[in-house]
């Protein structure tokens, strides 16, 4: 079994491959040629925590993963990271351990910056070039990051936004240094009144966005209410979406940023567009530069297969050059 630490993961890891592996997941959820059982969700309110067990199988490949990750969002007061995790993967033939990746969280927190940022593109105007983050920390700079790549050569310019001013102009200080077009917003209803695309990545439990700050032809992908009870856009905001997509249905209205709509206002199930159907071309997506879209991604097994066996394949590949070259 190969066993690798978050160091050897990072180095393995290619960006391009690994949004490829993501945008193939998106599409075999969608289509259903998946399995993905319900997750397991832990809450620890004292210590501001909580921790997610999901496991899934993309059928074709060659394995399937449980991982584990947990986020306390307190840790940061104590020198700590705020997320952490690992990721088990397992042959589909014969149930045998393929990989066991000490990963510490990165691979959640960077398939969730390169899912972001392909939803992102794929529902944002085609015009779109000013971006704000609503959150300072780790999760922001990933979005920044992934969103970067993926678009190429756009002119991108991000304002960064978070409760704690400090945060947030640290965090555009570390992108800028990427060279990265990154300063921090003070006023955020003034941030957002400007803004082409709005990526949300807070653990709030009360709204932080209004709908009357957000212009029309905004796009949002909101990533951070991924358990019960979290929540970054205040109900008439999401009612009045032209658009409303998620990565999956059954989590997004249990657990994730439309949760709240799915209780207080009935959002269903058939009211909700997977990425999946919008990435493979099933469903238009963005009809109009007018739309309000809304997209709601609360992380999928799926990914987290995509981005082990990503991995999991590079590191064969480099074995497989060493034994030819002894």
């Amino acid at each position: 079994m190969l066993e690798l630490q978050k160091s050897e993961i990072q180095s393995l890891f290619d960006l391009s491959a690994g949004a490829a592996a993501i945008r193939q997941a998106y599409i075999a959820q969608a289509q259903q040629r998946v399995q993905v059982p319900d997750v397991t969700y832990l809450g620890f309110p004292e210590a501001n925590g909580d921790c997610h067990v999901k496991s899934g199988y993309i059928e074709g490949t060659e394995g399937f993963v449980v991982k584990i990750a947990t986020g306390f969002y307190n840790n940061p007061a104590q020198g700590l990271a705020s997320s952490n995790g690992m990721n088990m993967l397992f042959c589909a033939k014969t149930g045998q351990p393929l990989a066991f990746l000490n990963d510490g969280g990165w691979l959640t927190d960077i398939r969730t910056g390169l899912g972001g940022a392909l939803t992102t593109l794929a529902l944002a105007r085609a015009d779109f070039r000013k971006v704000l983050i609503v959150g300072g920390g780790l999760q922001a700079r990933h979005q920044a990051r992934c969103l970067m790549h993926l678009a190429e050569n756009r002119p991108i310019a991000f304002a960064i936004w978070a409760r704690n001013p400090e945060q947030a102009e640290q965090t555009a200080q570390d992108l800028r240094s990427d060279g990265i077009d990154a300063n921090a917003a003070c006023d955020l209803q003034q941030a957002c009144g400007q803004a082409d695309v709005i990526i949300t990545t807070t653990p709030a439990k009360s709204p932080l966005l209004q709908a009357s700050w957000i212009r029309a032809g905004t796009h949002i992908t909101a990533v951070g209410a991924d358990c019960p009870g979290k929540q970054e856009l205040e109900l008439p905001l999401v009612l009045r979406a032209d658009l409303c997509v998620c990565d999956l249905a059954a989590q997004s209205l249990a657990h994730g940023e439309f949760q709240t709509a799915a209780a207080a206002a009935g959002l269903a199930v058939d009211e909700v567009i997977s990425i999946g159907d919008i990435l493979s071309g099933a469903h238009p997506g963005r009809t109009s530069d007018t739309q309000l879209t809304i997209a709601d991604l609360t992380g999928l097994a799926v990914q987290d297969a995509a981005v082990s066996l990503s991995v999991y394949r590079a590191a064969q590949m480099i074995k497989a050059k060493e034994d030819i070259l002894t």
